[in-house]
């Protein structure tokens, strides 16, 4: 049965979803999910497989279904996928903080 269930946003992705190429070569499991939160645009994934964590961008991604994700990329150019490397973290204000915290520079929480 070649059956992926329904199509899913990527809000609910899980980790563990096998990731296959078009030409249906398993690339390997997704490892987590990344949009940009201010924005709420999906933008990528990242997958965990033998060659260690892949990227994969959003533009390649085809279809995100319950038990399967798969690309617009085949068996050949995933390959050439680069590996996962991530980004700064992004930090933003904590208006709640008290005093004590902005004098030690703890006003500042991570995202």
């Amino acid at each position: 049965m070649n059956d992926d269930g329904y199509a899913i946003s990527y809000k609910l992705l899980e980790p563990g979803v096998p990731v296959v190429t078009v030409d249906g070569i398993e690339v390997g499991r997704v490892d987590r999910v990344l949009e940009n939160e201010r924005e709420q645009i999906f933008d990528g994934i990242v997958v965990r497989s033998e060659r260690g964590d892949l990227f994969v961008d959003a533009p390649e991604v085809t279809r995100i279904a319950e038990r399967r994700v798969t690309l617009s990329i085949d068996g050949e150019q995933a390959q050439r996928l680069q590996p996962y490397v991530p980004g700064a973290p992004e930090y933003s204000a904590n208006p709640g903080a008290g005093r004590l915290s902005r004098l030690l520079g703890r006003n500042w929480k991570r995202r």
